[in-house]
């Protein structure tokens, strides 16, 4: 099987709001989110990932309708479980949408969404969306029960979080792949469609490529860092080079 890579271009909008976040219209106003992910397209990239946060921190919602509008690629949308982007999720028409946990205090989204605890404050919302056509998938540590409640709530697929597995180091590195590979055995199992996110890179990869089942990688940070050095359309053909030779077992 063929290993997907999804290309998240939040970052690119960070950068631009470190300076313009106050002056979006002018002409002066850089890096582009549609040019970036015109070089990840350029570079071999199968989706792109975006995150309109409620607080607006990076991608705004001109953001999204442009690429939207303008890339010829899947766009996964993420979002937090509010009326508000339900609505613009609506509007916006995504391929999929990932539900994500959202504070305003983190920098980044950290942790799983915790599907099971928040059941039926989610289940309208999966109803919703998977009724107007989008493929819904949930954020989720790599739990069994994050897992079941996620096949019990009727999502298309779960990306589970790699956070904890990119953060440790030798012994405990060990068992957070071992959790990984459990989740995903039991993911696919359970007829969901089994992807992966945050923190991924190079280094990390190949213990993550022993995982089965996976059948897209969403990454962000390390692809915008990289591209510093060597352009984004580089860096997701590095990337997807690197991913080459996944059999999914």
């Amino acid at each position: 099987m063929s290993l997907l890579l999804g290309v998240n271009i939040d970052h690119i909008a960070t950068l631009r709001q470190a300076r313009y976040a106050d002056m979006l219209d002018s002409p002066n106003a850089e890096p582009s989110p549609l040019a970036a992910a015109e070089d990840a397209l350029a570079g071999g990239a199968d989706s792109i990932t975006i995150h309109v946060r409620g607080d607006r921190r990076h991608m705004q919602e001109p953001d999204a309708y442009e690429i939207r509008e303008q890339i010829a690629l899947p766009l996964n949308f993420e979002m937090g479980n509010t009326h508000e982007m339900v609505a613009i999720a609506l509007k916006l028409k995504p391929d999929f949408v990932c539900l994500v946990p959202e504070t305003r205090e983190e920098v980044t989204t950290e942790g799983g969404l915790d599907v099971d605890g928040l059941f039926n404050s989610l289940q309208p919302t999966v109803s919703i969306l998977q009724d107007a056509g989008i493929k819904v998938s949930m954020f989720i540590d790599p739990d069994e029960n994050q897992v079941e409640a996620s096949a019990r709530i009727q999502a298309d697929m779960i990306e589970l979080h790699t956070g904890c597995f990119a953060n440790a180091f030798g012994a405990e590195r060990e068992v957070e792949t071992a959790r990984l590979h459990a989740a995903a055995l039991l993911g696919n199992g359970l007829k969901l469609q089994v992807n992966a996110g945050h923190g991924i890179n190079l280094q990390n990869l190949p213990e993550l490529l022993t995982v089965p089942h996976l059948a897209e990688l969403n990454i962000g940070h390390t692809l915008i860092a990289r591209s510093v050095r060597i352009g984004l359309t580089a860096a997701v053909q590095e990337m997807r080079a690197a991913m080459e030779g996944y059999t999914g077992v």
